[in-house]
């Protein structure tokens, strides 16, 4: 298993760099342009000066090369300074930096993150909270009236989008009863129990839908996993051993249906740090979503090309992390 997890880190190197320079000569190739957005009385020659200052007078592998050096060297030093607040880890000198607010993009993913994780990381905690015993009880009790609420539930909540259950609780619950905030307020401190109150209001709405979009998946797919296991001889061999309905059930066939609901769950798991981009926009969260679609409109180039790569880094890692989880579940993976 070490052998195995080793050249599948050594592997996400050369793939992750050919992300990195895809993203980038795709960004390069954008019509969009940083200083589009600037006065049009501001003369050719300072125009120019500033593109220089930005970094975009260079040739676009020097700047590729660059980036490279500060995103895999110069900012994990400044992210791990801050994390341990040993300053002199932090490597000195220039910087990513946004284009739209002159910041280093660490420093603003950093400011973004809590909101993000608060938001789409409870959503998908209670959406798998909810989602594996629906799904386990639906497949062992499959017709019955539980089974047809838990699939028609879930068939709503995976077919309507975010971008229509949104507005439509903000329409009933915000304007019409009036309920819960319309706007997502980052800057609220939660340090009462009254503030964390509006907290919890605040956060109904937008969790909600993301809890019954991740739920509504899940649930198919552990719904799906169980009744073929169940179907399968060692089932009926583990009944006519004498093994109680609950071990057979809870032990034998829920260990075997988790290993394709683990690809699902561990596939999802980094959207939990990219956060949920129409839901974001829809409930004024400024979270990593949000940002990003920000800097996609302002041409912002090295928060796109950051925020791109950190997202393709987490899908690579739970990629490997799902498929050794694999040989947890069932002794008969093996990777060496």
């Amino acid at each position: 298993m070490f052998n195995y997890t080793l050249r599948r880190l050594l592997l996400a190197i050369p793939t992750l760099l050919f992300i990195a320079l895809t993203i980038f000569l795709l960004l390069e190739l954008s019509p969009g342009d940083p200083m589009s957005d600037m006065p049009l009385t501001i003369p050719p020659e300072v125009r120019e000066q500033m593109r220089i200052a930005l970094g975009l007078g260079e040739a676009w592998y020097i700047r590729f090369f660059k980036w490279l050096y500060l995103f895999s060297v110069v900012e994990p030093s400044h992210v791990l300074a801050n994390l341990t607040g040993i300053q002199s880890l932090a490597i000195e000198g220039q910087r990513i930096i946004s284009f739209q607010s002159r910041s280093p993009v660490a420093d603003i993913i950093a400011q973004r993150l809590p909101q993000t994780l608060w938001v789409v990381g409870l959503s998908y905690i209670f959406g798998i909270l909810l989602a594996l015993p629906i799904g386990i009880y639906s497949a062992y009790k499959q017709y019955s009236w539980f089974d047809q609420a838990g699939t028609f539930i879930s068939m709503v909540g995976f077919s309507l989008p975010t971008f229509f259950t949104g507005p439509l609780l903000i329409l009933i619950f915000s304007i019409w009863l009036g309920w819960f905030p319309i706007i997502y307020d980052t800057t609220l401190v939660v340090d009462s129990w009254y503030d964390f109150a509006l907290q919890l209001r605040q956060m109904a709405m937008p969790v909600f839908v993301l809890t019954l979009y991740n739920a509504a998946q899940i649930t198919r797919f552990m719904r799906a996993s169980m009744l073929d296991n169940m179907m399968q001889d060692y089932v009926r061999t583990a009944r006519a051993k004498g093994m109680t309905e609950r071990v057979t059930i809870l032990v034998h066939v829920l260990r075997n249906s988790m290993i394709p609901v683990v690809t699902v769950i561990a596939l999802g798991i980094p959207t939990v740090f990219t956060g949920a981009i129409i839901t974001e926009q829809v409930f004024r969260v400024n979270g990593l979503g949000q940002l990003l679609i920000i800097a996609i409109y302002a041409s912002d180039f090295p928060m796109v090309l950051t925020l791109s790569v950190v997202f393709a880094i987490l899908i690579v890692l739970f990629n490997l992390i799902a498929d050794i989880l694999y040989a947890v579940l069932d002794p008969r993976i093996r990777y060496d």
